[in-house]
């Protein structure tokens, strides 16, 4: 039986999570169909521009994805701390770029006075709304949602386009999120879809090698903050310049198909995060099938299974023959 969301997705453990979608059988997300000669690469663009418009509503951080044929791969981060600061009335309006609200709501919005009856129901539906533009379920719904709308428009057709709910790993540890955020950024690299990261279209990575060339981070996806320090900025913990080397040395052995040997001075943050090379490139190869709910070193996941009061200690075995 598969475990209800609420058990998986725990922001007291972590803000970062990696999230899977994939396609029923015999229908195309993306790509060519053999059998009838159709494109359909044109909805690699609609899954873009409806992921990073609501990158831009939800208090929830893009940290990377890929578009590929048949599924989608999102690094997201969830963002509490800016779902609380933000006031009532500019809740309601990230909310009515997707859905309508209440009467009452969009009196409030009016700047109508209200009775305090008024306002403490309107404060209820603004803390409603709050709540899931922070939360990855609704991000998710919203997204998948609209891309299947529009796929069996087109087709003609009705009935589930999705497998069914998206999976979810959430990433404890720093080590857990460079992993997968490299098992994500080269997917079009593994699958011969692409030669080399930035010319893998329809990801996070080309956009950020795109944004590199100008000396610049793209706005539309979470920053690299660079070091761990006292005082530590919103972002990813890694220096983008190492992150992309290591990018660029994965992709390269993974098809030369051997690990070779890290130079210290071309990628320290496997180093830094304790990973050896050959488990390096396991964990960016084949990251969803070594973990399944959770990702993260022995003391990580340990911690996440006695918080959510779970007795199994989900991917434990991997966690220690890979990040040891």
């Amino acid at each position: 039986m598969a475990t209800p969301r609420r058990n998986l997705i725990s922001v007291s453990n972590t803000p970062y999570y990696h999230c899977i979608s994939r396609c029923v059988r015999r229908a195309f997300l993306c790509g060519h169909d053999p059998l009838t000669g159709r494109s359909y690469e044109h909805r690699r663009d609609w899954v873009e521009k409806k992921l990073l418009q609501l990158g831009r509503i939800f208090c929830i951080d893009i940290c990377a994805y890929a578009v590929m044929s048949n599924h989608t791969h999102l690094v997201l981060h969830i963002d509490i701390a800016k779902a609380k600061r933000l006031s009532n009335k500019a809740i309601l309006i990230r909310w009515h770029k997707l859905f309508n609200s209440t009467f009452l709501c969009q009196r409030f919005l009016n700047g109508e006075l209200l009775t305090q009856a008024e306002l403490s129901a309107v404060n209820d539906r603004v803390n409603l709304y709050r709540e899931r533009l922070s939360s990855i379920r609704w991000f998710m719904r919203v997204l998948n949602e609209s891309i299947a709308r529009k796929a069996n428009q087109e087709d003609d057709c009705k009935g589930r386009f999705w497998e069914g709910r998206f999976k979810s790993q959430a990433l404890l540890d720093d080590a857990a999120l460079a992993a997968c955020l490299a098992y994500v950024d080269l997917n079009p690299v593994r699958a011969k879809a692409a030669n080399l990261p930035e010319q893998s279209d329809y990801t996070s990575i080309k956009s950020r090698i795109e944004s590199a060339q100008k000396a610049k981070q793209p706005k539309t996806l979470m920053r690299f903050a660079g070091k761990l320090r006292k005082h530590m900025p919103k972002g990813l913990p890694f220096e983008l310049k190492t992150y992309l080397q290591l990018i660029d040395w994965t992709g390269h052995s993974i098809r030369e198909g051997k690990p070779g040997v890290i130079p210290l001075d071309a990628a320290p943050i496997l180093e830094r995060l304790n990973i050896c090379s050959d488990n390096w490139l396991t964990l960016t190869t084949s990251f969803t099938r070594s973990f399944k709910n959770t990702a993260g070193k022995e003391q990580a996941i340990t911690a996440y299974a006695n918080n959510m009061k779970r007795k199994r200690r989900s991917s434990i075995t991997n966690s220690l023959a890979l990040f040891a």
